[in-house]
């Protein structure tokens, strides 16, 4: 594995119980890489990010993720694996009960942190990346789409993640906000952290232009950004 890989799968076949979704998997993403997911529903796309954060186990062929075998890995393991990852979903899934900063709080309380100074450090450090500082008192349900889900950013960068996964992070969000937080997944990928974006906005794509790789018919491969407008 070279010196920069952070995720590396070789030869694999991936299933959902006993059905193949994808055959012949082959992935290698550095550190630092801006990754395009794309392809239909059911193609693959969130198969294999549960591959990336153990949900689902690599039967067949091998791989690696911030240091972890996947074949290796062992159910206590898992949890060491995914404080090394972040992810940001479509509908945010923020807690609508608590604040903004009482959402992040929580998060780290429940991943190990117990230093009441470094927990207001580390949630005000993380609401600056995201330009959300002077929001932090307000319930989700205040906030509009795209602000939601600079909060689940956020969260998502708690942990300094090594690999940031967004499942079609822009899907519920209109072109402006969509395009904010395209802005703001590109300002964390060269900060060195590793970002992976599933997704089916190819004027996204045609707007910050990345790696792609399609997932069609069972497999992927990777293609220009060009050759996936229009799609």
């Amino acid at each position: 594995m070279a010196l920069n890989t952070i995720i590396e799968i070789k030869d694999a076949t991936i299933f959902q119980g006993k059905n193949v979704v994808l055959n012949n998997v082959n992935l290698d993403i550095e550190k630092g890489q801006l990754v395009y997911f794309v392809g239909k529903v059911g193609s693959g796309k969130s198969t294999l990010i549960k591959v990336l954060t153990a949900e689902l186990r690599l039967d067949e062929g091998e791989g690696t993720i911030c240091g972890f075998d996947f074949r290796k890995i062992k159910n206590k393991e898992i949890p060491m694996l995914r404080r090394k990852l972040g992810v940001v979903f479509q509908d945010f899934q923020l807690l609508n009960d608590r604040s903004v900063r009482e959402n992040l709080e929580f998060v780290l309380k429940s991943t190990g942190w117990k230093n009441r100074v470094e927990i207001e450090t580390r949630i005000n450090d993380v609401l600056e990346k995201v330009k959300m500082q002077l929001k932090d008192y307000k319930y989700p349900f205040q906030l509009s789409g795209g602000e939601q889900q600079r909060i689940a950013i956020a969260r998502a960068l708690l942990n300094n993640p090594e690999v940031l996964l967004a499942d079609e992070p822009t899907g519920n969000l209109d072109p402006e906000a969509s395009e904010d937080i395209m802005k703001l997944l590109l300002e964390i990928s060269i900060t060195g952290c590793t970002v992976i974006i599933a997704t089916h906005n190819y004027s996204l794509i045609k707007k910050f232009p990345s790696r792609v790789i399609r997932f069609e018919n069972e497999t992927m491969a990777e293609i220009s950004p060009e050759a996936s407008i229009g799609q």
